[in-house]
Order: C-alpha cells, then structure tokens, then sequence
C-alpha cells in the first residue's frame, strides 16, 4: 500500500550516483512511498536536464541540489536557468549571503516565469550536516540572510530546528543526515531519526544510504513512512 500524499511530500530520495539508469531504478523503487526526488550534484554533473526529465516523468517533484555559491550576478544568471527546468526546489549556499541569495530567488523566477511554469523554492544551506558544531550565532546570521532575501526555504540539520522554528516559524524546513536507529551515520555527524525529525518542525526529510544503501530500498521507504505516519 503507498503512503497516502501527505506523507509522500514530505520525503525526498537522494539520487546520490553517476549511472541515470541505476537512479531511475531508485525512484522507481521508492516512488509509491516518496514524492520528491533529489537530483545532486552528482547525478547533475553526469546526466543533466535528463536526470530531472528522467524523474519528472516518473510523478516525482524534483530537487535540484546543487548548492549555488558565487558572485551574485554568476548565480542569477545560473538560476534563471535552472528555473527553467520545472523543478521545484533548488539549493543554494546561505554563506553567500543575502545580495547572492536575493538573485538566486530573482533569477529562478525570471527563468520559470518565461518557461511558463510557477517559481521554484529557494532553499538557502544553513550549516552542512557534516559539520560537527554549528554556532547558533552563525545560523541564525545565515537564516536572517534566508529571510531577507526571501528565500521560501533552508536545508539544516534536525538540530538546528528549534532555532531555526523559533526565529522563523513559516519557513520550509528540509533535513538531510536522517537515519534509523542503530543505523551507520557515514560522514553525516549531527543525524536524527526521521520521527525525531520530523516532531522537532522538519517539513521534508531527505533520505540516503538508509534507503538507498538497503537491500530492499522499497521496503526501507515504506518503513520510514510508517515511521513518520505515526510522528505526523
């Protein structure tokens, strides 16, 4: 039985690989119980446009992460773009501050808005989940940024959360580094498990090697599912 849609969009799949065909498998796999697929630098770089089509045609959402950070124009002209493409979320570095993530959202806007297709969500990386301590004076600078610059959404870790929710209780909220107990934490350090996660103000969970890395990724999916169902 697949998870009903509520629970769908609020989990995302990383399609952390080279090969499109072994990451059309993934989503395949996973699909009925994962709504948003993610679409790293990784596949990005080997695949392209056709890794978002390529999943696009499977029902799923796209995120698109690849973590923009350069000059401000660089990445205007980069996110128009990439707006283009009908994704609905794409990353990009908070750490560039406000000016670069306003033409982040500027960009987007302008690239989906000439392809006809409603604005994609900004989502500004706070403090990565392989950083072993985030200062809260540097995440709520960065978030601060985020807002300003009216960014619809951060990537941060579960931790991070009850500062990011007391400071701005609207904001989407998309976290990565989430693992099963007892599961390996690989280079993530601050994890959670996804129903902690998700009771701390987590608004999309990205899932890995937790799935990903399973014998039965579609099994893995639909457990995490029950998982969060019982959290929600």
């Amino acid at each position: 039985m697949s998870a009903s849609a509520s629970t769908r969009n609020r989990l995302a799949i990383a399609l952390d690989t080279s090969d499109l065909a072994t990451a059309v498998s993934i989503a395949k796999a996973v699909q009925p119980d994962i709504g948003i697929a993610k679409v790293g630098l990784q596949l990005f770089s080997a695949a392209g446009r056709d890794a978002v089509r390529a999943v696009q045609d499977l029902g799923m959402d796209v995120f698109l992460d690849v973590k923009l950070h350069d000059i401000p124009n660089t990445v205007r002209g980069a996110s128009t773009v990439l707006g283009s493409l009908g994704v609905q979320y794409l990353t990009v570095h908070a750490a560039g501050g406000e000016a670069m993530l306003e033409a982040a959202v500027t960009g987007l806007a302008e690239g989906a808005q000439t392809a006809g297709l409603p604005a994609p969500t900004v989502l500004a990386v706070t403090v990565l989940t392989s950083a072993p301590d985030a200062s809260p004076a540097l995440l709520e600078e960065r978030l601060a940024d985020a807002v300003a610059a009216q960014c619809g959404g951060v990537v941060c870790a579960a931790t991070d959360l009850r500062v990011i929710r007391n400071a701005a209780p609207d904001i989407v909220t998309v976290v990565p580094g989430i693992r099963s107990a007892g599961d390996p934490v690989h280079d993530q350090q601050r994890v959670a498990t996804p129903a902690a996660a998700i009771r701390s103000g987590a608004s999309i969970l990205v899932l890995g090697r937790a799935v990903t890395g399973a014998a039965d990724p579609a099994q893995a999916a639909q457990a995490i599912t029950a998982e969060i169902a019982d959290a929600l």
